[in-house]
């Protein structure tokens, strides 16, 4: 009697899997665009006033091209849809972006998985900025956009901070950048806290607490709002055309090295953009956690961690995230507004917990 082993099936060529990888991309980045559309639409529709979603589509076709001429839906309607609650998607789902891009570019710049946007003391420049602005009227010449402009100018001055610290001893290494970022970030976390003690303005105070965990209570169709989805659709280009470069540092410096690549000119580089992006989106939108360290990890377990896949689908997951985010935000405790940083914390939070115990578990 003759037994007959089970033949196995071959195991995919090189070119199958990379076959299959992108189109399991094509798939995700095309579901998440329309989950992003659709979600775009009902958040819209969330408020103290619900609005149908047709009635938002008809508002939305009428500004655009003017077709239909008159609707169904009321003047207030029209105002809410218009003038309120779409730049306010609009603006979470760029600032979303950003942020998920921003992450994704750093944990590779720096080789640690725990690296966000707030690593480098971006946000802490523009917290400071902000709290001048508010408390003691830093850029009132400006009106209506000195919160904004403070903030921008605050994360820029962080950033080049932190380029001037960590080239202090000639070359950027991940670890020099890293803890640069993080003695700046405190340094300026220590300037904000002591604007706000020297204040005497107690609303004020207030106004730069609510600030710092995260609003778009402030979006509005505006030079600001037009900065930066420029900003952060640059970003998204110049990422993925770096995308082989932050495959080569995330590899290592050597490996980068024997790759052709000078990981010391890609982070000077691409430290420029992150802290451009990160500065555009914080000042518009205040501190916002987590989202650059959440998202990013959650696009490598959909597409894997080659950079340009994964690029595409974190800044779709960040935008759908934050969009939810703050449609809970001005929800769940109406009439008032949550800042959206309590939010992405009660999610994050745990996420980085499960994050170091699994790193933790790997290395025992």
């Amino acid at each position: 009697m003759t037994i007959t082993r089970e033949r196995r099936p071959p195991a995919p060529t090189f070119a199958q899997s990379v076959r299959t990888a992108q189109l399991r991309t094509t798939l995700w980045t095309g579901g998440l665009v329309v989950a992003a559309l659709v979600s775009a639409v009902l958040a819209i529709g969330i408020g103290p006033i619900s609005i149908a979603p047709d009635t938002i589509l008809q508002i939305v076709s009428h500004h655009l091209f003017g077709s239909p001429a008159e609707g169904a839906w009321s003047r207030s309607e029209e105002a809410i849809v218009w003038n309120v609650r779409i730049p306010r998607v609009l603006l979470g789902l760029v600032v979303g972006a950003g942020l998920a891009l921003c992450g994704a570019a750093l944990q590779a710049m720096v080789r640690n998985v725990l690296a966000d946007p707030y690593i480098l003391g971006i946000s802490g420049g523009a917290s400071t900025g902000a709290a001048g602005a508010i408390l003691f009227g830093f850029g009132a010449g400006i009106g209506q956009y000195a919160l904004p402009f403070s903030a921008f100018v605050g994360a820029l001055a962080a950033s080049l901070l932190v380029f001037f610290i960590a080239r202090a001893g000639g070359r950027i290494t991940s670890l020099r950048l890293l803890l640069s970022g993080v003695a700046v970030g405190y340094a300026l976390s220590a300037a904000t806290s002591f604007l706000i003690f020297a204040s005497d303005s107690a609303e004020g105070s207030r106004s730069v607490m609510f600030w710092l965990l995260g609003s778009l209570s402030l979006a509005r169709w505006d030079v600001v709002l037009a900065i930066v989805v420029a900003v952060v659709a640059v970003t998204l280009a110049l990422l993925l055309m770096n995308g082989r470069r932050l495959d080569a540092i995330a590899a290592g410096d050597e490996t980068a090295l024997t790759l052709g690549v000078s990981p010391d000119r890609v982070r000077v580089q691409l430290l420029v953009v992150v802290a451009l992006c990160t500065g555009a989106v914080v000042a518009a939108s205040g501190a916002i956690g987590f989202v650059g360290l959440v998202i990013p990890h959650l696009a490598r377990r959909l597409v894997g961690a080659v950079h340009g896949r994964m690029l595409a689908v974190s800044a779709l997951l960040g935008a759908l995230f934050l969009i939810w985010a703050d449609a809970l935000a001005r929800t769940l405790m109406q009439p008032r507004e949550l800042p959206i940083g309590i939010l992405t914390a009660i999610v994050g939070a745990p996420f980085l917990l499960i994050l170091v115990r699994r790193m933790y578990a790997r290395r025992s």
